[in-house]
């Protein structure tokens, strides 16, 4: 299940550049998605976005009008004709409307396209067109019952489910509609439904439950056919024990699903199979399974064609009905899990008679598969780890810290495979993932196994890669690598922590990383998903948990400001990259409530709530100084939001907010004589310059000293996890990027370089390797320099006043010790290019913008030529779209 635009990350410049070159041959519009979806299915909201890019590569190139057809009739809308909702000419260069035509009816597929103008007000070539379909639109269009296997929570084998039903006319389209309390598989006639894994997506079950939509008609036959269904227990029924209590999460229970197969004839007439009391149950040979631990298969027990048409389930139970898990069951409208990447073993050491242990030779998160011969009953074992002990044995101690096991039927991070002694078998987990490198691989029995025989998948949402990164210096490249390995590592339908140890949705790891996520990866509709678990968990009063979702964990520790900013720092990110609203304004009662909490408990405008700056390397900042300042950014983002969203009460209200925590904050911790905050440690002088605190005049000097504390510090860090997010940007936007770079380009403790020259292929969790403990060899904590490579370097950055990169902000630094340096973001518009090298004479710097939007440049100081013409102001030179090439001198 390899991907063609995952393997190589260094590959993916080639593949935006062709992107470029295929699709921009006929001036036009091109790239459309409904929902930030191409082509989605099942989707419920009643008014879709609807976004395109205009391909024109001509110097300049802008829109200055567009006009929309929706309708159901392809050939109608593709000749300028929509029956559900056609606009007028509309004089604008936005490239995101909203759907605001005839009501939208479910199980519908509209057709769309979008014409455009360009600044000549010449009519350009029509989009292709483009698709999406209504799933249920509401809770009352579903006809199945949610069914369950008469069995209690305890119970550890996985139930399958089946029906026969009878195809007798034509089929024109059908589709399966499919709401798990846990997770699944769907099969149809023997065959996998789709390539998703893990589905549906986690969520707080009993107050929001997603449903999941497929085109099955290809799957689909004549005569008799069979419908299976494949049950397991996810975060819904968790019976693994560790500290954060999800075995006692107020929704457990044994997994259940509701199920619509809605068969539309040739004729027009509809059939819907449905979930009820005339299905069948049985149990699998999936007799364990825990998303947090492992799972356990016994080949013995195998029911061949138990999800065929013409199986003999006489020997099977029937179905009882249950209750739904909640009353809110919502289309998964978003980017699945899948194996995006395919690992073959890179070496394998025998270490006995039976224990051979494979090295994958990277980090990941996923699963393994092992093909293999043997005896009936033989055990084998694969225990995954991410380090090995002196030995060679798989070394666990650094991940099972806070896993609490009550008995030995349940190993952290092994599955458990009893061979069926039927010939070559193969097993793969179905409903869990794991963080790991190795895999040590013992047998009951003695088999033969080689390199082979050991495969590992690379799981996580499938975001589509967006951004680029290459540098001359190639421990910048293996940073920037991974970096994105940990992002993508910790990234299942939520943002978390580890993939290993805890697979918690941590609201601080989140926001701190949320740039560079978005920097490089597509991942609007995940973060819209968690913002809704966000809205889930909140308290009445405005209290969120530390970790989203979560069983009831989190509310009473580590949820202060500096984690739970999420609710208001990840909204305005989304707004400030994609120039879209909507999340904030979702969530702009979420950030009221929670300001509004705050100001409750600390009126004086410091708050002591909060964990501080974790995991330093030595010296302690006080929680009081960044909480406050996270404090001070959750009210500045609900002032902005306010006046974004036209609430002109609000806007004065908040800003009036923010000014008071701010001045609080430097009444206490600023040295106005000095520039010095607090002690003058990093994380003191760093966090309030990143984060707008330190007041217009002060800031040059508060950046000198920070500068001047590096230097002390040999041009180390010397933060946690808040320092770290705030350090190099606190420097490269304030006058000090060769400072910033030669943090980040350190090769020697303690340093992202430091993991790098010591085998990391992922980020690490604590600077010290041979920490005692806080050592998860894959979390992205630390992962800010992935967004500040973009943003320190290249200088990409969004423009709050022009937001989607509508216009971009450029602020390259050509600093000391790089000879090279290029960065690419496919932004709402378009592929945009910072990119500059060293020449004989200075530096050539070359830009591009895509169509329909613009750029001011901020240069270094020397003088800039563009076509051999000096520029004569080139603090703020604007550019628009198109490609450029300036010497600086």
């Amino acid at each position: 299940m390899k991907h063609p635009l995952r393997k190589p990350l260094l590959c993916i410049a080639l593949l935006c550049c062709s992107f470029s070159v295929t699709q921009a041959q006929t001036p036009g519009a091109a790239g459309l998605k409904s929902e930030y979806l191409v082509n989605p299915i099942g989707i419920d909201n009643a008014h879709p976005r609807l976004t395109w890019l205009m391909n024109d590569k001509a110097q300049g190139a802008a829109q200055s009008a567009y006009q929309l057809y929706v309708g159901t009739d392809s050939v109608a809308v593709s000749t300028g004709q929509g029956n559900a909702w056609t606009t007028t000419k509309i004089a604008s260069s936005n490239n995101l409307a909203v759907y605001s035509g005839q009501q939208l009816k479910p199980f519908t597929k509209y057709y769309w396209k979008v014409q455009l103008w360009d600044k000549t007000g010449k009519k350009l070539t029509a989009s292709p067109v483009a698709s999406f379909e209504t799933g249920m639109m509401n809770m009352q269009n579903w006809k199945g019952s949610w069914i369950s296997d008469n069995k209690g929570i305890a119970v550890n084998p996985a139930p399958y489910f089946r029906n026969t039903f009878k195809v007798a006319k034509q089929i024109r389209s059908a589709r399966a509609y499919i709401a798990v309390a846990g997770l699944y598989e769907l099969y149809l006639n023997g065959k996998k439904i789709g390539n998703h894994r893990l589905d549906p997506m986690y969520t707080r079950f009993d107050r929001r439950t997603l449903y999941v939509s497929y085109d099955v008609t290809a799957q689909l036959q004549n005569g008799k056919n069979a419908v299976g269904v494949l049950l397991g227990n996810g975060w819904y029924n968790h019976q693994s024990t560790a500290v954060w209590f999800f075995h006692q999460a107020p929704w457990r229970g044994r997994p259940a699903f509701c199920m619509d197969l809605r068969i539309t004839y040739a004729d027009g007439t509809v059939e819907t199979v449905k979930s009820g009391t005339d299905w069948k149950t049985s149990l699998s040979p999936v007799v364990f399974n825990s998303i947090y631990t492992a799972e356990h298969y016994d080949g013995r027990l195998e029911q061949p064609g138990w999800n065929t048409a013409n199986f003999d389930d006489s020997k099977w139970k029937p179905v009882i009905n249950r209750s739904a898990p909640s009353m809110n069951i919502v289309s998964q409208a978003m980017q699945p899990i899948r194996a995006v990447d395919t690992i073959s073993t890179k070496s394998i050491t025998k270490l006995d008679s039976d224990v051979w242990v494979f090295d994958m030779g990277r980090n990941i998160s996923g699963v393994s598969q092992i093909t293999v011969k043997g005896d009936s009953g033989t055990v084998i074992r694969l225990k995954h780890a991410e380090r090995l002990n002196k030995n060679g044995h798989v070394d666990q101690s650094n991940i099972d810290l806070h896993y609490r096991p009550t008995d030995d039927k349940d190993p952290f991070q092994t599955d458990i495979f009893i061979l069926g002694g039927k010939g070559q078998e193969t097993f793969s987990p179905r409903f869990n993932y794991k963080g790991f490198q190795y895999i040590e691989v013992s047998a009951s029995k003695p088999i033969q196994i080689g390199k082979d025989n050991i495969k590992a998948f690379f799981m996580h949402s499938d975001v589509e890669p967006i951004g680029t990164v290459k540098a001359s210096n190639q421990t910048i490249n293996q940073i920037w690598t991974a970096t994105n390995n940990s992002y993508l590592s910790n990234l299942f339908g939520y943002p978390t922590d580890c993939p290993q140890r805890e697979k918690n949705g941590w609201t601080g790891d989140a926001h701190i990383a949320s740039e560079t996520g978005l920097y490089n990866f597509d991942g609007i509709t995940v973060y819209e998903k968690w913002l809704a678990d966000h809205r889930d968990e909140q308290q009445p009063n405005g209290v969120l948990p530390s970790i989203i979702p979560t069983g009831g964990w989190g509310y009473e520790w580590g949820n202060g400001p500096d984690w739970t900013s999420t609710i208001a720092i990840i909204p305005y990110n989304i707004y400030l990259f994609y120039g879209d609203s909507k999340l904030l304004a979702d969530s702009y009662n979420a950030i009221e409530k929670y300001v509004n909490h705050i100001d409750e408990l600390y009126p004086s405008g410091l708050t002591t709530w909060g964990l501080g700056d974790w995991v330093p390397v030595k010296s302690v900042s006080p929680v009081e100084l960044t909480s406050s300042v996270y404090y001070y950014t959750d009210a500045s983002i609900l002032a902005k939001a306010a006046k974004i969203l036209g609430k002109q009460a609000d806007y004065i209200k908040y800003s009036a907010l923010a000014n008071k925590i701010k001045n609080a904050i430097n009444a206490k911790y600023l040295d106005t004589t000095t520039g010095i905050y607090g002690k003058g440690l990093q994380t003191e002088l760093s966090v309030p310059l990143y984060w707008g605190v330190v007041p217009e005049n002060m800031k040059s000097k508060v950046a000198a000293n920070l500068a001047k504390r590096v230097e002390a510090d040999n041009f180390h860090l010397d933060v946690g996890i808040l320092g770290a997010k705030a350090i190099l940007s606190a420097l490269s936007d304030n006058g000090y990027p060769d400072v910033a770079y030669k943090i980040a380009s350190q090769e020697t403790f303690p340093s992202w370089g430091w993991w790098m020259v010591n085998g990391a292929t992922t980020l690490y969790e604590n600077w010290q390797i041979d920490a005692k403990s806080d050592i998860s060899l894959n979390h992205i904590m630390f992962g800010e320099i992935g967004a500040w490579l973009y943003k320190g370097i290249a200088g990409i950055h969004p423009d709050a006043e022009h937001p989607g990169f509508k216009n971009v902000l450029l602020q390259p630094h050509f600093v000391p010790g790089l000879n090279e340096f290029t960065a690419t973001h496919k932004g709402p518009y378009g592929n945009i290019v910072s990119s500059w090298q060293r020449t004989a004479s200075g530096v050539t710097y070359k830009v591009t913008v895509p169509a329909n939007s613009s750029a001011t440049i901020t240069f270094p100081a020397g003088k800039v030529y563009l076509a051999g013409k000096a520029i004569n102001n080139p603090a703020l030179y604007k550019i628009n779209a198109g490609s450029y090439v300036f010497e600086v001198k």
